[in-house]
C-alpha cells in the first residue's frame, strides 16, 4: 500500500460496502467516543489532533472492519478484524501510549496480498474520503481535465490510442477506436456518453468498490471523454442494489457541479458537460450496451440487433458512447502521465493494469489491481494466497458466467485478452472464482449456467430455449439420471447458441459448460456412466461415511453438522447417520483430513 502522510494523527477506516457490513459504522463512533474522552479531537497541537477519517475499499474484503492508523514521522499500522470494542485499547495503547497492538497488527500475508499489486486505479482507494471533493482536489484529482481542455479534441483522442487501452468492461475493445467512431457521427444535436456501472456477475464488485471508494475519478473520466468525443451529457447507469455508491455519487456530482467541474463552462472553458445517474433495476443483460440503453430510456433492457452501433444511433437516436468505469477510471492517470507511461505497463497487446474481485477456495479474497501479463500462477498464490485447508487447487473461473474454467495445466497462462482467449476463458468484467478439489465441475457449469439462464431476456430463440435445454441435461446428470449422449448433445446445443445469439449474453452463456467438459470430462463421464460425483457434492449421488483410516477423531464433522447426524466422543471415530443427514456437506467441507467419502 502506497504510504500516506500527515501533520496530525489520521485513523483511516475501511468504510466500502464490505467494511460497513463489517462493523465499520460502529468503529467509526468509537474512535470518535475515545478521540472525545481523550482530549484528542480538535486539539490545539497538530500532532495531538485525532481525525478519524472514512476511506473506501483498499482490497482485502476479507480482514475488515481494516484500519489504518497514521501518526507524523512514523510508518503507518494497519490493524485487521477490528471491532468496536477494540477501539480504547488501540486508541490509549497505540495513538496515546506509543506501543502498537500486535496481537491486532497485519502480519506478513496481509503485506503480501499488495506485493505484486500496481494500484493505479485503486490508488486513492483506501487514502481518500469518497464524499470529500477537498479530498481528492489534494491528491491531485480534476488536473487531468484542466490538462485535458487545453488540448484539441483529436489530440486526447490520439492520447488515448497511443496509451493502448482496452475497454475494461469484458470485450476489450481499443477505447480510443471507439471514441473516434463516436466523434466522427454526424449529427445536428448533442451526443450522450454513458458509464455502465451495472456490472451483475456473480462474485464481481470491482466497479462497485471504485464508485464507492472514489467517485470523483470516475466522473473526471467522464469529463474527459466528453471532450474528446464532443458530448454535452452524460449517464451513470449504475444498479439499484448499490446503495452505498449511487448515494455516493448523487453526492459527488452535486459537489462537482457546485465546484465549477460539471455543468456550464467547465473550468471557465466553452466546455459544458451535465451528468446524471440512471438506476437500474439489476437485469444481467443491461450490461449488454443495446440493452442498457433501452433502460435508459424506459423501455425494458433488451438487446437491439448491431448495427446500427450506438456510436452512430444509440441514446434516443443520437451517437452515444459506452464505456465501463474502469475504463473511465484509467483516463485521468493517462493524461496527466502520458501514453507512454500507460503503455509501458502490461504486455504487447494489453496494456496497463486489470482489476480482479478474487473469490471462492482462496485464503485472501477481495479486490485486487494488477499489471497485464501477470499469470493465473501468480495471481491466485502470491496475491491471493493459495488455497486454504491444504486443499489441492483445481479450476479457477475467469471472466464470470461468460467466461470458462481453467485447469492447473494453465496456471502458466499470462493474464491478457489473447492469451485467455486462448486458453478457452476470457477477461470478463473481472471475477474470478477459484475452486479446490472439493468442487464439482459439473455442478459449477450448473450454477452458471443457472444464472445465466435466468437472466435471458428472452428475445431470441437459441438463448431462450437453448440454455434451458443445456441446464435441463444438467440437472438430469447431477441427479444421477444422465445418458449416454448428453456430454455431445451439450456441446452441440452450447455451440449453436454460441453462433446464433443475439448479444453477448446469448454467444457466451455455454461457455462454462463447454470448456468443463474440454477439462473434466471425465467427471461428466463418472456422473453419467457410474452415477458418482468424484467431488462428492452433487447430493443425489452420495451418501456420507467416515473412513477410519483418515479419521483423526477431532471431532469437526460433528461441530459441522447442522442437523446433529454425527455421533462422536473424544479419541473415537466419527459415525455418520445417513437417516438424518441431509446432505448438506459441512462435514466434508470441515473435514481437514479428507476421511469423509
Amino acid at each position: 500500500m502506497n504510504e500516506f502522510k500527515t501533520d496530525h494523527v489520521e485513523v483511516h477506516v475501511c468504510m466500502g460496502t464490505a467494511g460497513v457490513a463489517s462493523g465499520a459504522i460502529e468503529v467509526m463512533a468509537a474512535l470518535d467516543e475515545q478521540f472525545e474522552k481523550h482530549g484528542l479531537k480538535n486539539a490545539e497541537s497538530k500532532e495531538r489532533n485525532c481525525e478519524a477519517k472514512q476511506t473506501g475499499c483498499r482490497g482485502l474484503c476479507a480482514r475488515d472492519v481494516l484500519i489504518d492508523v497514521y501518526m507524523p514521522g512514523e510508518k503507518s499500522i494497519t490493524y485487521e478484524h477490528v471491532t468496536a470494542e477494540m477501539v480504547p485499547t488501540i486508541v490509549e495503547e497505540h495513538i496515546i501510549g506509543g506501543q502498537v497492538v500486535e496481537k491486532w497488527a497485519a502480519k506478513a500475508d496481509y503485506f503480501q496480498f499488495y506485493d505484486k499489486q500496481k494500484r493505479y486505479v485503486l490508488h486513492d482507494c483506501g487514502r481518500v474520503d469518497p464524499e470529500s471533493l477537498e479530498d481528492y482536489v489534494k491528491l491531485g484529482g480534476y488536473e487531468a481535465i484542466k490538462k485535458a481542455i487545453t488540448m484539441k479534441p483529436e489530440e486526447v483522442i490520439e492520447e488515448v490510442k497511443a496509451s493502448g487501452l482496452r475497454g475494461r468492461g469484458g470485450g476489450g475493445f481499443p477505447t480510443g477506436l471507439k471514441w473516434t467512431f463516436c466523434r466522427g457521427a454526424k449529427t445536428e444535436d448533442h451526443k450522450y456518453l454513458i458509464c455502465n456501472a451495472d456490472e451483475g456477475d456473480p462474485g464481481a464488485f470491482m466497479d462497485r468498490s471504485i464508485i464507492e471508494g472514489n467517485p470523483h475519478a470516475v466522473i473526471e473520466g467522464m469529463l474527459i471523454a466528453g471532450y474528446a468525443i464532443g458530448c454535452d451529457e452524460g449517464y451513470i447507469y449504475c444498479r439499484a442494489e448499490y446503495p452505498l455508491a449511487i448515494e455516493r455519487v448523487i453526492k459527488a456530482i452535486k459537489d462537482a457541479e457546485a465546484a465549477g467541474y460539471l455543468g456550464k463552462g467547465v473550468f471557465s472553458s466553452d466546455y459544458n458537460f451535465k451528468l446524471k445517474l440512471k438506476e437500474g433495476a439489476g437485469a444481467f443483460v443491461c450490461g449488454e450496451e443495446t440493452a442498457l440503453i433501452a433502460s435508459i430510456e424506459g423501455e425494458r433492457g433488451m438487446p437491439r440487433p448491431r448495427p446500427p452501433f450506438p456510436a452512430v444511433r444509440g441514446l434516443w437516436q443520437k451517437p452515444s458512447n459506452v464505456n465501463n468505469v474502469e475504463t473511465f477510471a484509467n483516463l485521468p492517470n493517462i493524461i496527466l502521465k502520458g501514453s507512454g507511461w500507460y503503455s509501458g505497463i502490461g504486455t504487447e497487446k494489453s496494456k496497463g493494469t486489470k482489476i480482479f474481485a478474487l473469490s471462492g477456495k482462496i485464503k485472501s479474497s477481495g479486490l485486487v489491481e494488477v499489471p497485464m501479463g501477470i499469470t493465473v500462477r501468480e495471481l491466485i498464490f502470491d496475491v491471493g494466497g493459495g488455497i486454504p485447508k491444504k486443499r489441492k487447487f483445481k479450476a479457477v473461473q475467469l471472466g464470470g458466467p461468460s467466461g470458462g474454467c481453467l485447469t492447473p495445466d494453465h496456471l502458466e497462462t499470462p493474464i491478457d485478452y489473447d492469451s485467455l482467449i486462448a486458453a478457452g476463458a476470457m477477461m470478463g468484467s473481472g471475477g474470478v472464482v477459484v475452486m479446490d478439489e472439493t468442487n464439482c465441475m459439473v455442478n459449477v457449469a450448473q450454477f452458471f449456467l443457472t444464472f445465466t439462464q435466468r437472466e435471458s431476456c428472452g428475445k431470441c430463440i437459441p438463448c431462450r430455449i437453448g440454455t434451458k435445454t443445456m441446464l435441463d441435461i444438467l440437472d438430469r446428470i447431477t441427479t444421477g439420471k444422465g445418458r449416454e449422449g448428453d456430454i455431445e448433445l451439450l456441446q452441440q446445443i452450447g455451440e449453436d447458441i454460441k453462433t446464433s445469439s443475439l448479444c453477448g449474453l446469448g454467444q457466451t452463456a455455454p461457455n462454462p459448460v463447454l470448456t468443463t467438459i474440454k477439462y473434466f470430462r471425465h467427471e461428466y463421464e463418472a456422473h453419467i456412466k457410474d452415477k458418482k460425483c468424484p467431488a462428492r457434492e452433487c447430493a443425489e449421488l452420495i451418501e456420507f461415511v467416515v473412513v477410519n483410516e483418515r479419521c483423526k477423531k477431532c471431532g469437526l464433522c460433528k461441530k459441522a453438522c447442522p442437523v446433529d447426524a454425527i455421533t462422536w466422543e473424544k479419541k473415537q471415530f466419527a459415525v455418520i447417520d445417513n437417516e438424518k443427514c441431509v446432505k448438506c456437506r459441512e462435514c466434508i467441507v470441515n473435514c481437514p483430513f479428507n476421511a469423509i467419502d
